[in-house]
């Protein structure tokens, strides 16, 4: 009989989990499949493996990133931690609760780096297309190599999307954009504060982006912020220079119009307004169609899609204590994979 393969599309956060999960199970001496993890960067980490690109990467792919230079984690590490690898056996020691985004990321790295399972992973491997053939009951993935510049096709039994909902934005248009006489940019290309420092920013949206990235320009010298929100705002007690006010309506040069009548001048604006679930790479009898929210519809037990149950998504749920949550899906879906657990033939 020969061994079955899976494919894990990605390698960030999610899909390193699913590389530790089939690996702590072969560690126990069980037998699991022949793993082959599909990574279109050149280093694993998915958001959290930063770069100063925007854009397209050197490779001509869109760029994953969304983090920004001086990031730090807006949730506690306690909420954060692995339950087989902790913050203190990874640095030697005891560190603050709030840690930058470079030592995330280093955390991150330091548990699959032990748990040996890089070769598992080809890099700068974009996937280009994944289609199922009901007689074989096989997966056929086309993946770009960028290195060999070589676009070839590998057979699966199983496939795990890992890629992720935070890297393609959700870009609104606004009569006036297209004549606006500044910077205009989304968050997932924003990367240093700094480079607003002096200028009256227009930050749009009223969640943890715009919260984070509004403070960020504060903090580095940005004249003034002005956030605008559609259903409510943040209702912190800002600083004298940063205001909040309800939805913009249009922009005029480099002036903001608000729907309550009020208007700002702006010498920029950035977009805090979301991500799209985004996968160029499945058909539709196999992509998951869904807003960002804590239950997504034809993901049984939130991973397993109902109308393929050989195809699981991990990690595209609403998130917040993110690693764990990874964790718990990565787990279960190689106990579905390797015949552990039965996906009941009704998944409704």
């Amino acid at each position: 009989m020969s061994v079955k393969r899976t494919a894990i599309i990605g390698a960030g956060p999610s899909g390193l989990a699913q590389l530790r999960a089939f690996q702590s199970a072969a560690e126990k001496g069980e037998e699991i499949p022949e793993i082959v993890c599909f990574e279109k960067q050149d280093n694993w980490g998915g958001l959290w493996n930063y770069t100063w690109r925007t854009g397209l990467d050197e490779n001509g792919e869109p760029v994953h990133c969304s983090m920004y230079r001086y990031l730090w984690s807006n949730g506690p590490k306690e909420g954060l931690e692995f339950a087989d690898y902790s913050f203190e056996e990874h640095f030697g020691k005891q560190i603050a609760s709030y840690p930058p985004r470079a030592v995330l990321f280093d955390y991150i790295e330091g548990r699959v780096n032990k748990a040996g399972v890089r070769d598992l992973v080809r890099f700068n491997t974009a996937v280009r297309w994944v289609e199922y053939d009901e007689d074989t009951g096989l997966f056929t993935v086309t993946v770009h190599d960028h290195a060999k510049d070589h676009v070839y096709s590998e057979t699966f039994d199983h496939v795990i999307v890992a890629s992720g909902h935070f890297s393609v934005p959700n870009v609104p248009h606004y009569p006036g954009f297209e004549s606006f006489n500044g910077r205009l940019l989304h968050a997932h290309d924003f990367r240093d504060a700094r480079e607003f420092s002096g200028k009256d920013i227009l930050v749009m949206g009223a969640s943890y982006s715009a919260e984070d990235i509004g403070s960020q320009c504060w903090k580095y010298g940005a004249k003034s912020i002005t956030s605008c929100y559609r259903s409510a705002p943040m209702g912190f007690h800002w600083p004298a220079n940063w205001e909040e006010k309800p939805a913009l309506e249009r922009v005029e040069g480099n002036t903001a119009y608000f729907i309550d009548g009020t208007s700002k001048h702006v010498d920029a604006i950035i977009l805090c307004t979301g991500y799209k679930h985004f996968f160029n790479f499945l058909p539709d009898d196999l992509r998951l169609k869904t807003a960002n929210r804590l239950a997504t519809a034809d993901l049984y037990k939130g991973v397993v899609w109902v109308h393929n149950p050989k195809l699981f998504y991990l990690g595209m749920q609403d998130q917040w204590f993110t690693f764990n949550m990874f964790d718990a899906q990565a787990w279960w879906v190689r106990d579905a994979i390797m015949g552990k657990i039965k996906i009941p033939a009704d998944k409704d």
